[in-house]
């Protein structure tokens, strides 16, 4: 698909500064005296009027060349990644790790050394993500797992084989995952405000066809999907012994500056894992086919529009 650069009727840089200091403003940050002059968000610099940095230069424009639909994409490639991780944790030889299964055990039937709590986290996290990839499937006009763009997906060897590899993946990947979903928050924020603008600058004829109470409800369900990649980071760092597994205060981008495209994009952070180099490849449709078999029942669905 053939992107365009996503411009801005006002000075972006003005609007971000001046939204930063009503943030702080309003969340009493400005009252705390000498500490509010050092705060510092990641970038290491404090929200003074600064020039715009070249990381910043290069976050709008990458950030600037996704479309809605890729968007969406890179989500379902992620999504379906995540599908293939959990189901073969749950088939694989670390399900009979005491921490899961036990020795003897499976996903659905943990043996007496087993934990039956832990092995519901996996069963109930590869049926979230089963709904995830469905929603963007839908959104992407698909109506079936064997439409979609990556059908294999690729593991170092021994993922699957003991708790340690397994966990280590799994927080990879959900630490990708969140700072996935929280670009594309920002994305959709953005092309919101832009779209509400009606500058003339909206240029791509695939997005033109989204309101703004649209982009906003996508950015709403990227927060809540968001959340719930965050509780399988956190549940995964439990089953690893990581003390405290809930050890932020606020989720990061994970170094991602946007969601489809460029080298800092979730689609680049997730290429090893569409790379046989990597290791062995699992298959999607093997996963989707036999999900059922071993995924735990989850209710709810999307936020309301």
């Amino acid at each position: 698909m053939e992107n365009q650069e996503l411009f801005y009727s006002l000075n972006p840089v003005a609007q971000e500064r001046v939204a930063r200091r009503q943030f702080l403003r309003r969340a009493g940050v400005f009252g705390l005296g000498a500490a509010a002059a050092t705060l510092t968000l990641g970038s290491g610099k404090a929200y003074a009027d600064e020039p715009e940095s070249p990381a910043e230069t290069a976050q709008e424009a990458a950030q600037g060349k996704d479309t809605v639909a890729e968007i969406f994409t890179a989500a379902l490639i992620a999504e379906d990644l995540a599908t293939t991780f959990y189901y073969n944790g749950l088939v694989g030889a670390v399900i009979q790790d005491p921490k899961l299964a036990g020795p003897g055990g499976t996903a659905t039937n943990v043996s007496s050394a087993g934990d039956v709590g832990n092995v519901g986290y996996i069963r109930a996290a590869l049926t979230q993500e089963i709904h995830h990839a469905q929603l963007f499937r839908s959104l992407l006009g698909m109506t079936m797992s064997s439409q979609d763009p990556v059908q294999t997906f690729h593991f170092p060897a021994g993922t699957f084989d003991t708790l340690t590899a397994f966990t280590g993946i799994l927080d990879a990947l959900e630490n990708a995952f969140i700072g996935a979903y929280l670009t594309a928050i920002q994305e959709f924020a953005a092309k919101s405000a832009n779209r509400r603008a009606g500058d003339g600058a909206w240029s791509e004829p695939a997005d033109s066809k989204y309101t703004p109470e649209q982009l906003d409800y996508f950015a709403k369900v990227s927060a809540s999907i968001m959340g719930i990649e965050a509780e399988h980071r956190v549940l995964g760092r439990d089953l690893s012994g990581s003390i405290p597994a809930n050890n932020r205060g606020y989720e990061t981008t994970d170094g991602l500056n946007a969601v489809f495209n460029g080298p800092k994009s979730a689609v680049a952070a997730l290429t090893p894992f569409l790379t046989s180099s990597t290791g062995p490849g699992f298959s999607l449709a093997t996963a989707v086919a036999h999900q059922s078999s071993v995924s735990l029942p989850i209710p709810g669905g999307p936020p309301s529009f």
